[in-house]
């Protein structure tokens, strides 16, 4: 039974929990970190470890994508970003680094950002950014808006995409557009239909965000390969009281979708897809919770802004900071440019941070070791406590 408060005359809203309000319970058996295994597999990719970058361009160069994926993690490139629009995209983001330095008010260097995104998308440029990451040998993504993924997915097909994720800050089956039909009719109001639309394609998709069992349900019957549950990182994203007023308490939200998961399973008769928690997971710790409430993987944002193969410069902004009109982030430094720790340090360890902020798998091996399961399904029937 959901847990409902009232909280004026006739008006209820439902009890939740964010992650920092759950523990992990160990159960009476532990066991060596050394016979755990973080893997997991989408459609026919597996990878070694259950970590996607947010699509943003402070985390997703095609240098960076490739650097995951040798690492055992997905690298996500952004398809509306700035490697799909400039072609000296490295000095464009020194630019943006330069005016968050120096200039104390933080509008300025999102001002920046939308001028760097009013460029045209250039279909040849984000090809030549796809192909890079797909000739050196590791799964290639490649993240869309619902609006530009009519358009945008054939290109990125034929330059080498092999996992396609369609992510908005929250996204629905059917996601209606404006499409200019002429001067006779003109604006028509359209769905994009996510289920004819996966229906279509030979690459799995993986859509989202969603916040709730309905939603996620919805979404798994369009034939999504996974569903990321969450709207991104919060830490630097104003979506929530400041912009839209739109939360998604996490630890909630993921055993909700974990539970249309698994309804899902039984309606199919075992089609099994995968959930992505994607917001306020910023060590270990959050990683290892999100896993135990359900998720299959999990989005990371600041956490991986911190290393030095980031092309972020240790600066971080959500992917809807470059909004034209309703920007929902800030440029948020995490880091140094200079001594930031390597890539594989920030996933694999080894670590000298107490605060959870390295060795990321690492941290979450040990926490599934000393509760005793072997790989990440079992881990998600671990016992939980929930803050009083």
């Amino acid at each position: 039974m959901r847990d409902l408060v009232e909280f004026g005359m006739g008006r209820t809203a439902r009890r939740t929990y964010e992650l920092e309000d759950i523990s992990i319970v160990p159960s009476r058996r532990t066991r060596s970190s050394k016979n755990v295994s973080t893997a997991w597999q989408i459609d026919a990719y597996r990878f070694d470890s259950p970590i996607l970058n947010h699509p943003t361009d402070a985390l997703g160069s095609p240098e960076s994508a490739i650097e995951m994926g040798r690492l055992g993690a997905l690298g996500v490139l952004n398809g509306e970003g700035l490697w799909a629009r400039h072609e000296n995209v490295e000095e464009k983001i020194a630019e943006l680094v330069e005016v968050a330095e120096k200039d104390p008010d933080p509008s300025a260097a999102i001002r920046r950002l939308q001028e760097l995104h009013r460029a045209p998308i250039d279909v040849d440029l984000l090809g030549r950014a796809v192909a890079q990451v797909r000739e050196a040998g590791v799964t290639t993504a490649v993240r869309v808006s619902p609006q530009h993924a009519p358009d945008l997915t054939p290109a990125l097909i034929a330059a080498g995409a092999e996992i396609l994720v369609v992510h908005g800050t929250i996204i629905s089956a059917e996601h209606v557009v404006l499409v200019d039909r002429g001067a006779d009719d003109g604006l028509v109001a359209e769905p994009l239909n996510l289920k004819t639309f996966i229906s279509d394609l030979d690459i799995p998709v993986i859509a989202g965000g969603v916040h709730d069992h309905r939603t996620a349900l919805h979404l798994m019957r369009t034939g999504a390969a996974g569903v990321i549950v969450g709207y991104g990182s919060t830490e630097g994203s104003t979506t929530t009281g400041e912009v839209l007023g739109i939360g998604v308490p996490m630890a909630t939200a993921i055993a909700d979708a974990a539970a249309a998961r698994r309804d899902y399973l039984d309606e199919t008769g075992g089609r099994y897809v995968h959930v992505i928690a994607d917001g306020d997971i910023h060590a270990s710790g959050d990683l290892a919770k999100a896993v135990a409430c359900g998720a299959d993987a999990a989005v990371l944002g600041t956490p991986l802004a911190a290393a030095a193969e980031a092309p972020g410069r240790g600066w971080f902004w959500p992917s809807a900071a470059a909004h034209p009109d309703t920007p929902r982030g800030a440029l948020l430094q995490v880091a140094l440019d200079e001594g930031r720790p390597s890539l594989e340090t920030v996933l694999n360890g080894p670590s000298d941070d107490p605060d959870g902020l390295l060795n990321l798998v690492g941290g979450l091996r040990r926490s599934m070791a000393k509760a005793g399961y072997s790989d990440l399904k079992e881990f998600q029937k671990v016992g939980l406590s929930v803050r009083a």
